[in-house]
């Protein structure tokens, strides 16, 4: 009998009980979310735990507007119409990202221009320039998986062009390029406050702009009408007719999540310490697997850790497809390695190829997607396997284990051909 629990031998992985939990809430998170309860339920102006959410936030990331949104969805929306977008303007985007990142800009009439990223899933800065045309905007960079993509360069090119920068951060509180964080290269920035994410408020989203305060009027007319938009856009603006309606859309977080985002914000850098020395030794060892490639992070890049991920080398294990490989790692128990699914090519998704079903007389894309058209970034999702990252000193134990179950199958991979 084979020693691979795929094959009937017993699983490397001992540990019980969910491998991965996220936010971590203990009693100080639950008294603080309970006595949010007891206070404000409801929060339409810039007041209480929202506003000292927001400002949390402008003093973490050192900006001058924080905007709390219902989802990071929302934040990306609200920071499209901020920055200007308008029916018929292109924005390129990468073309591997979860498609909120763009999506949006179907709504506002304006035109996703997918672009080729490198082999981390990042935009690359080199193929931004041969899609730039007199109807492109702005420019929106993801941080894929929490890892900070080349602004220096990216800026560098939107610079030439006189385009906008935009970034979704979703996947990157805290991380950081030269010191600078990410979310604070370019005109307004997006996060998400999902569940998993590195500062979780279990739903809800916020926009970033460090710009000059018509941005911040913009973003609060479009996600924050009435009472909100009365107060914070002054009179004599000329945003300030419409405070009652914005643009007819209510976009606000709700104040639990207000108050765990806020709990969780105190704890991000603790947070960011404990997953990078987990990740350092999870790369460090699973690099040495056959089979398994990590990608080191250039100098002065640090990451949040919302996913640490390998690149699979079928070739190395003898053509072993990576279905087969994650399927042994999930019989091994190591339960918490993923395959990317709906983070994807763009290209790949029904919206992106077909977009006038859902958004009928949508302004025609020149560039019509399919299959194929992103060989780097369709390359590099079909062998990406992924881990979240631990945080806790006690969580070592756990990652010797998922690392000994992927040295257990690459040793007998033969087994499995």
């Amino acid at each position: 009998m084979s020693t691979l629990a795929l094959l009937g031998g017993k699983p490397a992985v001992t540990a019980t009980g969910p491998h991965f939990e996220w936010p971590p809430i203990d009693d100080t998170t639950r008294a603080k979310v309970a006595a949010q309860l007891d206070t404000a339920i409801s929060i339409p102006g810039r007041s209480g735990i929202v506003a000292d959410l927001e400002n949390g936030l402008q003093d973490y990331f050192g900006v001058r507007h924080a905007i709390t949104t219902s989802s990071g969805t929302s934040a990306l929306h609200a920071a499209y119409w901020a920055a200007g977008v308008r029916p018929g303007d292109e924005v390129i985007v990468p073309a591997w990202t979860f498609h909120a990142t763009a999506s949006p800009l179907f709504s506002l009439r304006a035109v996703p221009v997918l672009c080729e990223t490198g082999p981390d899933g990042n935009i690359d800065p080199n193929r931004i320039e041969e899609l730039v045309t007199p109807r492109t905007r702005a420019i929106m960079v993801t941080h894929l998986w929490g890892r900070p993509a080349d602004m220096a360069e990216v800026v560098k090119v939107a610079s030439t062009h006189d385009l906008v920068v935009l970034e979704d951060g979703s996947h990157a509180h805290g991380a950081s390029i030269a010191g600078q964080k990410t979310g604070t290269f370019g005109l307004a920035s997006a996060f998400s406050l999902n569940g998993p994410k590195p500062l979780s408020g279990g739903e809800g989203g916020f926009v970033l702009t460090d710009d000059d305060d018509e941005t911040y009027y913009r973003t609060i007319a479009f996600a924050h009408y009435n009472k909100r938009a009365k107060t914070e856009i002054p009179e004599g603006h000329p945003l300030a007719r419409y405070a009652v309606t914005g643009a007819g859309l209510k976009l606000r977080i709700h104040p639990l999540a207000a108050a765990l985002a806020h709990d969780q914000l105190h704890r991000l850098d603790g947070y960011l310490a404990g997953r990078a020395e987990i990740a350092r030794y999870l790369a460090r060892h699973l690099s040495g697997i056959p089979g398994l490639e990590i990608t080191p992070m250039p100098e002065g890049v640090i990451p949040s850790w919302y996913g640490l991920t390998a690149t699979y080398k079928p070739d190395e294990l003898g053509g072993l497809p990576i279905e087969k490989f994650h399927q042994a790692l999930i019989a091994e128990g190591a339960t918490e390695f993923d395959r990317p699914g709906s983070t994807c090519p763009m290209n790949l998704l029904p919206l992106y190829q077909h977009p006038n079903l859902l958004f009928p007389g949508h302004p025609h894309s020149h560039r019509p997607y399919q299959a194929g058209d992103f060989p780097v970034a369709e390359h590099a999702h079909a062998h990406t396997i992924k881990l979240p990252v631990w945080h806790r000193e006690q969580d070592l134990e756990l990652a010797e284990q998922y690392i000994a179950a992927a040295i257990k199958i690459s040793d007998h991979h033969k087994e499995l051909l």
